[in-house]
C-alpha cells in the first residue's frame, strides 16, 4: 500500500494550496469535507458527492460504533465498501460528540464511559478503543481521542482539559501503531489561550503525526474570537503537514480559516441546512421557503452547475419545499455542497494565481450584493 504524504504547493499570505497523497486518493488543499454522519451523507447518493468535486468525506466515530457498530462494518469489508465511497475518509474519533451528551457521560483519566443517546446502553471509549473503532471502520485518516470543553470555559478548566487530552494523544499514537497508508492526526487544544496553545503544539509535536488539528474552535465562542486564535495557532503547528479546522463551518468563516493557514475543514451545514430550505449563493444566502421565490423562474445561482440550479427553477424548489417533497432536500443539499466545492476551488486557483487577497475581496463584495433572505 503507497503512503500518505503531503505536498504544500503554493503560498499566498498565510494561505495555502497543495496535494496530501493517499492511497485510495488525491486530496487537493484547501479541502472542505462533507460530513457522512452515519455512513451517509444525507439525501446524496455517494456519487452525488464525488460529481460535486468532493476528495474526502468525513464519518462519525460515534455514531457508527452504536450502529450499526464498528466490528459489523469491519465484517462487511469495512466503511468504504459498506458505503460505496471509494475516496478517503477522514473519521473523528468520538470526543466532541460524547462531550455533546454532558450530563450522560463520565469523564476519567482512563476515558469516557456514557450512554447511547438511541436505547440508553452504558459504552466506554478510551484512546485505545477510540483507535480500535477507527481501525475497524478502514479510516484513512484517523483522529486522536481528546477531550473538548465548551467555551467559554475558565482556564484552570481548559488547561486541564487540554493536558489530559495530550496525555491520550501519547496514548492514541501507541495504540495506532504501524499502519502504511493510514494517517494519525494529533488535535491541538487550549481554548482561546494562546500560552496553552503552544503548549499542547508543542506536545503534539514531540508525539509525532502526520496531521495536526486544531480543535477546541466553533464550540460558540463567536468568529472573531476564533479568527484571533487562528491568527496564531496555525502558525505553532508544523508548516510541512496538514492543518485541519474541525466543524467549520459558515462560507466566511472557511474563507477566513484558509486566509490563516488552514488546509481542512468539515461541517454539516451545507447537507443540514438542505434540508431546511437554506440555500447558499455567491450572494448570500437564501431561504427557499419564502414566499417572494413562489413565482421566481430563476436558477438559485446562474453561475452554478448544479442539477437544481440547471433544471429547476426557484419557484419549484420553493413548491417541494413547502410541499415537504424528499426531492427538496434532494437538490438542495445537492446545490450547497455543490457550493462549497466550488468555493474551494475558487480559492485553490487564486492561491495558485497568487490572488488570494483579490479573490477574499471579490467574495466579500459579491455577498454584500444582496439577493439575501433573513436566516
Amino acid at each position: 500500500m503507497g503512503q500518505f504524504s503531503f505536498n504544500k504547493q503554493h503560498q499566498d499570505g498565510a494561505a495555502r494550496s497543495g496535494v496530501i497523497h493517499t492511497p485510495r486518493g488525491d486530496i487537493r488543499t484547501p479541502a472542505f469535507m462533507p460530513v457522512g454522519t452515519a455512513a451517509t451523507v444525507k439525501a446524496m447518493m455517494p456519487e452525488s458527492v464525488r460529481a460535486t468535486g468532493a476528495d474526502i468525506l468525513l464519518g462519525n466515530t460515534y455514531h457508527l460504533m452504536l450502529r450499526p457498530t464498528a466490528e459489523r462494518i469491519d465484517r462487511l469489508g469495512g466503511l468504504h465498501k459498506f458505503m460505496n465511497w471509494g475516496g478517503p475518509i477522514l473519521t473523528d474519533s468520538g470526543g466532541f460528540q460524547v462531550m455533546s451528551l454532558a450530563d450522560l457521560r463520565k469523564l476519567t483519566e482512563r476515558g469516557v464511559t456514557f450512554k447511547s443517546h438511541i436505547d440508553g446502553s452504558k459504552h466506554e471509549i478510551t484512546p485505545e478503543r477510540s483507535m480500535e473503532i477507527q481501525r475497524l471502520l478502514g479510516s484513512d485518516i484517523v483522529m486522536c481521542f481528546d477531550e473538548c470543553p465548551a467555551l467559554p470555559a475558565g482556564r484552570d478548566r481548559i488547561a486541564e482539559s487540554m493536558e489530559l487530552s495530550m496525555r491520550w494523544a501519547e496514548r492514541s499514537k501507541e495504540a495506532f501503531g504501524d499502519r502504511p497508508g493510514h494517517a494519525l492526526f494529533g488535535i491541538q487544544q487550549g481554548g482561546l489561550e494562546q500560552d496553552l496553545r503552544q503548549q499542547s503544539a508543542q506536545a503534539l509535536c514531540e508525539i509525532g503525526f502526520d496531521g495536526y488539528a486544531v480543535g477546541g474552535l466553533a464550540v460558540g465562542e463567536g468568529q472573531a474570537a476564533m479568527f484571533g486564535c487562528l491568527d496564531y495557532a496555525t502558525d505553532q503547528l508544523p508548516d510541512d503537514k496538514p492543518r485541519y479546522l474541525m466543524g467549520v463551518g459558515k462560507p466566511d468563516d472557511i474563507v477566513g480559516a484558509v486566509a490563516r493557514g488552514i488546509d481542512m475543514m468539515d461541517c454539516v451545514l451545507p447537507s443540514r441546512s438542505g434540508r431546511t430550505g437554506q440555500v447558499f449563493t455567491r450572494r448570500g444566502v437564501l431561504n427557499i421557503k419564502n414566499a417572494r421565490h413562489m413565482d421566481d423562474p430563476r436558477p438559485l445561482d446562474e453561475d452554478c452547475g448544479c442539477p437544481a440550479c440547471r433544471s429547476y427553477s426557484r419557484a419549484y424548489l420553493h413548491h417541494v419545499f413547502r410541499s415537504q417533497e424528499i426531492i427538496s432536500s434532494m437538490l438542495l443539499t445537492w446545490h450547497n455542497l455543490q457550493y462549497y466545492q466550488d468555493l474551494m476551488a475558487g480559492m485553490r486557483a487564486a492561491i495558485s494565481a497568487g490572488s488570494f487577497t483579490a479573490w477574499q475581496s471579490d467574495f466579500h463584495a459579491a455577498r454584500a450584493q444582496g439577493d439575501i433572505d433573513p436566516v
